[in-house]
This record gives C-alpha cells, structure tokens and sequence, in this order.
C-alpha cells in the first residue's frame, strides 16, 4: 500500500494560516498596527484604499529592522519575543506569534522597507504569495513601511466572501480605534481613499476616547480607579442617560490588549442594573492591568480572546468597582432613612458602671397548650395571623351580582379565517352575518389577547401581530411609491460614532424611501427632519438606533431584500410593546387588521401571532 500522509508545502501551510489570523483586511490592519506598536513606534499612519481590498499601507518610525531581520520576519513563527515555552506565560507584547506577515504575504502582494537607526540604508522586500521577488538595499527614513496590495488575489473564493466596502471599512474603523485607545501615547491617522477619517495626536485616556467617539462624550464619562493585589482597573463608563440601544462603545484591555470578554460584560451589566433601562447598553472604556503569569493570551489565533486564572474574582471587583464609580457621582440612588434629625447615639463615660442586657421571659408560656389559649400568644408572634371579622365579610354577595347571567351558544354564524393560516390552525370566528367580529376580547398580562372561537380558545401575541401589520404597510408603500412623511416641528439632531455614521451613510438612500428624510449636517452629526407619516408616538432617534443595531448585528442584510428587512426591523421598533394595556375597541382594530394581512399567522421574523387551544383540550384539562 502506498503512502497517502504528505508535508503540505510551506506556500500552503502558510495559507491555512492565513485562514485563521487574515479573516478580512481588518485583520491585516491590526496585525500591522500591533508590529508597530511593538516596534516603539510613537507615530503610526494607516492608510486604505477601496477599503483595504487593493491597497493597505502602514508607516511607523519605530526601531526598523536589518536586512536579514526582515527577510526572517515573513517566515512562519519567526519571532523575537519568544525563546522557550514559558514565555508564552509571561507576554507583555503584541505580535508573538510569528505568524502575521508570513500569513499575509501568503495571500496578497506585499512590499516592505525598513531600516535601523544605525544603518545609512534600509532594505527593500518584495514577497507575492510567500515567494520572495526583490530583496535589495534602499533609501528610507528610519522605521518601517509595510504595503498590501491586492489582498486574497491568490484566494478568489476567499475574496468573493468580502463584503461591501462600506461594510469591510467598519471593521477596519473597530480595529484602528481598538488599538488607538489602549494607545493614547502614540500619534495616529487613519486615510481612506485619500480622506483622513482620523488624525489623533498624542494625548491621555480621556481625550482620545472623546477624539474617536465624539466630543458629546465628554459629559458623560465617569472615572473608574480601583486598586487591588490580584487586578488593577482603570478607565471610565458611561452615564446611564447616555446609554445607547446599539452596541458599540464597549471596550475592555488587559495589559493594554484589547479582548471580548462576555463575562466581565455581564458583570459590568449587573453593576448598571435597576438605573439602565433594558436592552440599554451603557459605554464604558476599561483598563484592568493583572500579572501576565495569570492569563493566557494564547488561545485564539487573533489573540482577542483572553483566559484569567481567576475570573469570578475579577468579576467580583470589576462589578464593585463600577458601582462605587456610579455612587461617587450620585447615580445610584443612596439609601435615605426616614428621621426627624440628628440619631442619638449612647455614649458611656469612663466611671460609669455597665449592666448586663435584661431578657424578659414568660414563665407561664406553655407551647403544648391548645391553640384555643395560646391564640393570642401566636398571634403576638407570627404578627400575621388575621382572623375575619362579621363586618368584614358583609356585603360579598354584591361581588357576584350578575355573574352567570350572560349565556353564549354555538349558533352564531361563522367565517373562515383568511388564506395562509395553516389548516391546524384555520378555525370559525363568532360574529354577526357579515363577517365583522362582534366577541369580546381578554388582555392577559397586557402582552397576549384572547378570544373565544368556534374550535376553542384563540390567542394572540399582541406585539407581534402589530409587527406584521405594520410590516405589510410599509411594503405596500414601497411597492407603491406612495410613502409619506411628517415633518418634524423641531429637527431632532444625533451623533454617531465612526463606525455608526459609516452605517448611517450607508442605510440613509433606503430609509428616505420609507419616509425618513435625515441631512448630515457634519462628520458625525445628523438631523432627523422627517418621519414615515404613519408612525405614531415613536422616538426617530430610538428607532432609528436600533434599525442601525440590527445592521451590525447581521440582521439586515443589505445584498438582499433590503428594504423588506429594514421594514422588518421598523416594524419590530415601532410596534406596541409587552406591557401595554389595550382597550376593546383597540382590540378589535387590532384584530381586523392582523386577518387583513396576507399571512396573520407569522410575524415578519417568523415567530408565531397564533394559537387555537382546542376544545378538545379545554375539555381534557376538566376531566
């Protein structure tokens, strides 16, 4: 039998690699950055073209490299921060890997130069998927020059998967002003197609976050300081006012290394909870600094995934050190006794004798006694005992006046329910010979409806079934062309950071075909002027937030039925919430209007508006 196992070429290996730490130009964004960093750079240029897919190009005046340094840098694990296996437990250090360049030389054109303080000329590399091109001297400044081009055009499947350049631009806004804010000592710029979307200067924690989320930040922020043995966190968060519906300004560091951490999010959560309204996310920039033998770095090729030795300590301190954060500054509510002044507090002289506390004792208590004498003993006791007095209970029969009076029968006429109702699901409603409905209605938990019908029980999810009607409204003005607008009195102004006005800018044509009629008034600041007309009692800036939140989460898929999903999540924004009490005669509009829809079944994400517990069932539950 021949042998089938085989050493896959260094060109593939080095793709597989690449698979893992080069998912999107992002990730070379990052991975440039983070060499720079560890390069002692203290200013950093990043710029883009078409979003990263021809052209990504970064400038550092860090310590550079000598020609055989930077032929060795683009081989697979070369690296200069490692020398044994321990010291995977004790990086401080970006790029340790080894694994960066060498991935993405394997899947891109790349062209490098470098030179040393110490050296009069640089070198110069050309690397086209992992073969070397042109390895020569060269004339630069000191520090390194990295050029990607033509990113995955050996990998077309690869680039295929790419999303629109507005999209891949955001990602490479996240990962800039990750590494820009563990950073605040370095000078950094990013330039897309030749437009600086960001020129930060050398500053402290407070003023580069305000430079990338925006100056109406400011007001809002709240310093975190807590100092302990096992962690130390710095940072600040967020006023609970200013907490968005979107995700977005959440940002945890170890060691100056940003990590997604759901855990310590929850536990930041917690310390926010009863002054955050739900589904509110507050903002907070937090820096903990713990010994690096404590975590490990190592387990995810990105390195955004960090594992602590001790995490539910951590917990501990992080949520106490964000509520001791919001009870400096007044946001948690204090505790507020109810006294007429100042409490006198007992104060013994020195000379003054001291007694022994008396306890009082009943020498005639008898626990065996029946429950006849002890009566009132127990009631002393418990303190809950209520015995119902005659004058008490008089009168109850008026509770029940008229009930039983009403009768239902079975012989009213019947419709059948409109197509597109599953046949288990089809049944007869009562009401009168024109087919309007006449029943009555039951709000349970103002959250569900319910009505009797022929074949048993109906119920209604009531939040969902305005979703599917307000779905189809906004679709049929689509498709018509008639959508209509009100005017706001007052043009409502929002501010959104950089990578939400990159979604802005991408959903405002579609959102004006709905009835939106949003100016940007500057780099981050839009005005909302118009809403969809119909929309009654509805926050634009709340609906339009969690229209963007979708978005970012995947929900709208802007290659596909654009506008259906945007209508979905509209619909999803502005329906009547859970917890709203609704009249008969809402109800009933309510009701006609869910079974003039075309499928009243399912609302526009697929869940289930309504069930029929049978008679069948109802019966059974009485046996």
């Amino acid at each position: 039998m021949s042998n089938v196992i085989q050493l896959l070429p260094d060109s593939v290996a080095n793709q597989i690699a690449a698979g893992e730490v080069v998912q999107r130009p992002a990730s070379v964004v990052k991975e440039l950055m983070e060499n720079s960093i560890d390069a002692g750079a203290t200013e950093i240029k990043v710029i883009v073209k078409e979003a990263g897919r021809s052209v990504i190009q970064v400038i550092d005046n860090g310590k550079g490299m000598s020609d055989t340094d930077a032929r060795m840098a683009f081989e697979r694990h070369a690296t200069s921060k490692i020398r044994k296996a321990e010291d995977l437990f004790a990086i401080s250090t970006m790029g340790f890997r080894g694994e960066a360049l060498a991935s993405i030389a394997a899947v891109a054109q790349v062209e490098m130069k470098t030179r040393t303080a110490d050296e009069e000329l640089g070198t110069q590399i050309e690397i086209s998927g992992s073969k070397v091109i042109v390895q020569q001297p060269v004339t630069c400044p000191v520090g390194t020059q990295i050029v990607v081009k033509n990113l995955f055009f050996n990998i077309p499947a690869r680039r295929r998967f790419l999303k629109k350049n507005s999209t891949e631009l955001r990602h490479i806004i996240n990962e800039f002003q990750r590494v820009a804010l563990a950073n605040p000592h370095i000078d950094f710029s990013l330039t897309h197609n030749d437009v600086p979307l960001f020129v930060l200067p050398k500053s402290n924690y407070r003023q580069r976050i305000i430079h990338l989320v925006g100056k109406q930040m400011n007001s809002h922020l709240i310093p975190v300081n807590t100092f302990t043995p096992l962690v130390s966190i710095n940072g600040f968060i967020g006023k609970p006012e200013a907490a968005r519906k979107t995700a977005g300004d959440q940002f945890f560091f170890v060691n100056n290394r940003y990590m997604r951490h759901p855990y310590f999010h929850k536990a930041v959560m917690t310390a926010y909870e009863k002054i955050l309204q739900p589904g509110m996310y507050p903002a907070y920039f937090l820096y903990l600094e713990v010994d690096p033998d404590i975590i490990d770095v190592n387990i995810h090729p990105t390195k955004t995934e960090i594992k602590f030795e001790d995490e539910r300590s951590i917990w501990h301190i992080l949520t106490a050190a964000v509520r001791e954060s919001l009870g400096k500054n007044n946001i948690v509510p204090s505790i507020d006794f109810d006294t007429d002044g100042s409490i006198d507090i007992p104060v013994s002289g020195k000379d003054e004798p001291v007694f022994e506390p008396e306890i009082s004792v009943n020498p005639d208590y008898n626990p065996f006694e029946t429950e006849e004498k002890n009566s009132s003993t127990k009631a002393a006791v418990t303190g809950n005992t209520f015995m119902p007095r005659e004058k008490d209970v008089e009168g109850w029969e008026q509770l029940y006046a008229g009930f039983g009076d009403e009768t239902y029968t079975d012989d009213d006429s019947s419709h059948e329910m409109p197509e597109g109702v599953p046949e288990q699901q089809k049944i007869e409603i009562h009401g009168s010979g024109n087919g309007s409905f006449t029943g009555r209605f039951l709000q349970v938990k103002n959250r569900y409806i319910l009505t009797s019908v022929k074949s048993g029980l109906m119920m209604i999810d009531q939040k969902r079934a305005h979703e599917r009607i307000l779905y189809e409204q906004f679709i049929e003005q689509i498709s018509s062309g008639k959508s209509t607008s009100q005017k706001a009195l007052f043009p409502e102004e929002i501010t959104y950071s950089s990578e939400d006005t990159a979604v802005m800018r991408e959903l405002m044509d579609e959102l004006g075909s709905f009835g939106f009629r949003i100016e940007e008034k500057e780099d981050g600041k839009f005005e909302i002027h118009a809403l969809p007309g119909h929309l009654e009692n509805v926050n634009g800036k709340v609906l339009i937030d969690g229209i963007i939140s979708d978005f970012k989460t995947g929900e709208i898929d802007l290659k596909a039925k654009v506008r259906e999903e945007i209508a979905g999540s509209m619909a999803k924004r502005s329906a009547i919430p859970y917890g709203k009490h609704l009249n008969q005669e809402e109800m009933t509009v309510l009701f006609d209007s869910l079974f003039a829809c075309s499928e009243p079944t399912y609302s526009p994400s697929g869940k289930l508006i309504v069930s029929i517990l049978g008679n069948d069932e109802i019966d059974k539950r009485f046996d």
